[in-house]
């Protein structure tokens, strides 16, 4: 990948990034055909990546279908689809050897999705890290679904003096609005009409924000109380609600008001199944 990557650098093409841990769907896609229009040069990779994952998270039994994912890509006409194994990626390195320059700061980590997966980003850090380096892109490509991970990033690529252009594109949704995921395939048919509450919380975030409210902590609380009061009719003590906050779109800090763009998230955990989702206001 790397001696392929010199190649198409020395030819005076750019390449566009798109990372991926597979079971592809079409907000992947999305990535894919804006790296394609936006470059000479379009590669993809599939790679689950085992440091991302804490102990007891579903590392084993994330979704996998490469030959799948394979053919999408192909009617995509993507030019480089780069899966190395877990040993290619990491033939000598744990996650305890992680370079220090290259893990992120607690102000972008410890809260949100960091708060409730504390290795993750560190991985998600590590393994983009080595990415970067392999196929040298000129831009990247990645959804706003996983807004936290798109800040860390950035973090990234200036920290490593990287030149790539980190390109974040908008989350696509199905027709209902549930934020395409791989993850959805996990849902039971009753818990998937469940969900859909997240992406009407956000809207309600929306409405308030667009009806003039500023303060972050009422949207917060008016969100919360939707999502957990139709759980709780739900009557399944498996739904609960992990967090739903409104914070600076970039740097990730809590705020007393929404002057500047601000992200609101949410997560929450149906079945065994944990999603997440989010806008942004202003």
């Amino acid at each position: 990948m790397e001696r392929l990557s010199k190649t198409i650098k020395a030819a005076g093409k750019t390449i566009g990034f798109v990372p991926t841990m597979g079971f592809l769907h079409e907000g992947h896609m999305s990535l894919v055909r804006a790296a394609r229009q936006e470059n000479d040069v379009c590669v993809v990779s599939i790679f689950v990546n085992p440091t991302q994952f804490g102990p007891s998270e579903d590392f084993d039994s994330y979704p996998r279908d490469f030959q799948k994912d394979k053919k999408m890509l192909a009617e995509e006409k993507v030019d480089v689809v780069f899966c190395p194994t877990v040993k290619e990626m990491y033939p000598n390195v744990t996650l305890s050897q992680t370079p220090p320059d290259i893990i992120p700061p607690k102000n972008l980590t410890a809260c949100l999705c960091g708060a409730f997966r504390p290795t993750h980003f560190q991985g998600v850090a590590q393994v983009v890290d080595i990415f970067f380096h392999r196929v040298k892109p000129d831009r990247a490509y990645f959804g706003q679904k996983d807004f936290q991970q798109t800040v860390i990033i950035k973090w990234l690529a200036r920290k490593a003096h990287l030149n790539i252009d980190i390109r974040v594109l908008p989350t696509i949704r199905e027709s209902d609005g549930l934020a395409m995921s791989s993850r959805n395939v996990y849902l039971k048919p009753k818990e998937r009409k469940r969900v859909i509450i997240l992406f009407q919380a956000l809207q309600l975030a929306k409405e308030l924000y667009e009806n003039g409210e500023r303060n972050p902590q009422r949207i917060e609380r008016k969100i919360s109380n939707l999502i957990s009061q139709n759980f709780l009719t739900s009557r399944n003590q498996e739904m609960k609600l992990q967090y739903a906050e409104i914070r600076d779109a970039e740097t990730l800090q809590s705020i007393h008001e929404i002057k500047h763009p601000a992200v609101v998230a949410v997560a929450a955990i149906i079945g065994k199944t944990r999603l997440i989702d989010n806008i942004v206001l202003g």
